[in-house]
C-alpha cells in the first residue's frame, strides 16, 4: 500500500500542475493601458519660478502614475523605454500630450487596450502671512509688528482622460487633488534640493520630495487620480484585432509578412499561415465570394514595425510568398 502511495504522488502532482497551467490559461489577460507624459502648460510659469528651470512635471506625474497602477497590478502598463520609442518615431510633441486623436493613434501602435491622456491645471501654493500682536503690546507684552506666523500651502490639481485607442472616445475621466500646509516654510523646504534640474529630471516617487509640502501634495493628488483610473477598468474592454495579411518573403526559417503594427500585431502574436485551395466566384459578377483554404503551419512574430512582420517558424513547411497569414489578437 505504502508504495501504491508513493507512486501516485508524483502521478497526482503533475495532474494538479496540469489543471493549474490550464487555469491560468483561461483566464483573460490584464487590460493594456499606455499613460502619456501629462501637459503642464497651463502651470509652466509656475514651475519655473518654483525650480528655477523648464522642469518637466508632467512627465514626473505620469511616472509616479504609473509607479501606483504598477504597484496595484490590475492593469498592464506598457513600459516607458516601448513609449518613448515610439514617440520619437512619431515625432510626436509636447503640445500633442492632451490631444485624444493623436494619442490613439500612439496607442494603436503600443497596441494597447486605451492611453490615457492628462493635465496639471494646478501646481503650486499659497503663503498666509499673519502677524500676532501690535503696536502697545496687546498680546503678551509684543512690540510693534509683533509676532509673524507663516503658513504655506501647496496645491496640486490633476486630470485626465482614458481615450479608446480605436475610436478617440473618452471611456472615462478621472481627476485628482491634493494640499498639504505647514507653518514657517517653502513649498520645497525640508532639505530638498532642486538645483541643477533640466527638463525631464524630476523624480517625483523620491523620498527626499515627498517629504516636502509640494511632495505631499502630489503624491495626494496622484493617490486620487488612482482610484478613478482604477475605478474606470469596468469601462474598458480588452482589444481584439482579426488581421489578415499575406506572406511577402520566406528565407529558411524566417517568414515576413505584409502586416504590422498598424494591423494590430504584436511581438510574440502566433498566426496561421494558409494556402488558397479554392475560389468561390459569384456567377452574375465573377466577383472572389470567399477564398477556401487548408493551415499549412504557424509563425510567431518576433520583430515588429508599422508596416511588417518578421516570424519565426513554429510548425509547417514549404511556406510561399502569398499564402495567407491569419491570427485574432488581443
Amino acid at each position: 500500500m505504502t508504495r501504491t502511495i508513493r507512486l501516485l504522488l508524483p502521478v497526482v502532482a503533475l495532474c494538479l500542475a496540469g489543471t493549474l497551467l490550464l487555469a491560468a490559461a483561461d483566464q483573460p489577460r490584464k487590460k493594456r493601458i499606455a499613460i502619456l507624459d501629462f501637459d503642464y502648460g497651463t502651470v509652466h510659469s509656475s514651475v519655473r519660478a518654483l525650480f528655477g528651470a523648464d522642469v518637466d512635471v508632467g512627465r514626473g506625474i505620469s511616472d509616479l502614475l504609473v509607479k501606483h497602477l504598477v504597484r496595484d497590478g490590475t492593469y498592464s502598463i506598457i513600459e516607458r523605454k516601448a513609449l518613448d520609442a515610439i514617440l520619437a518615431e512619431q515625432n510626436f510633441s509636447n503640445s500633442n500630450r492632451a490631444n485624444s486623436a493623436s494619442a490613439a493613434q500612439i496607442g494603436k501602435l503600443l497596441g494597447v487596450d486605451a492611453i490615457i491622456v492628462g493635465s496639471i491645471t494646478q501646481f503650486g501654493g499659497e503663503t498666509d502671512d499673519k502677524k500676532v500682536g501690535g503696536a502697545g503690546g496687546g498680546w503678551g507684552g509684543f512690540g510693534v509688528g509683533g509676532v509673524s506666523r507663516k503658513k504655506t500651502k501647496a496645491i496640486v490639481t490633476i486630470d485626465a482622460r482614458m481615450v479608446d485607442i480605436d475610436t478617440a472616445e473618452i471611456l472615462a475621466v478621472a481627476d485628482g487633488h491634493g494640499e498639504s500646509q505647514r507653518s514657517s516654510t517653502s513649498l520645497l523646504g525640508g532639505g530638498f534640493s532642486h538645483s541643477g534640474f533640466g527638463v525631464g529630471a524630476v523624480d517625483f516617487s523620491k523620498s527626499e520630495f515627498q517629504e516636502t509640502i509640494l511632495g505631499e501634495a502630489v503624491k495626494a493628488a496622484v493617490d486620487d487620480m488612482t482610484t478613478d483610473v482604477l475605478a474606470a477598468n469596468d469601462k474598458l474592454r480588452i482589444r481584439t484585432v482579426a488581421v489578415n495579411g499575406l506572406v511577402a518573403f520566406v528565407d529558411g526559417g524566417t517568414v515576413v509578412l505584409n502586416v504590422g503594427a498598424k494591423d494590430g500585431l504584436k511581438v510574440g502574436d502566433t498566426l496561421s499561415i494558409e494556402r488558397v485551395t479554392q475560389e468561390i466566384k459569384d456567377p452574375a459578377t465573377g466577383n472572389v465570394l470567399r477564398r477556401m483554404s487548408q493551415q499549412i503551419g504557424q509563425v510567431q512574430v518576433s520583430e515588429l514595425d508599422d508596416v511588417s512582420a518578421v516570424c519565426r517558424i513554429l510548425s509547417g513547411s514549404d511556406f510561399q510568398v502569398g499564402d495567407l497569414a491569419k491570427t485574432v489578437t488581443q
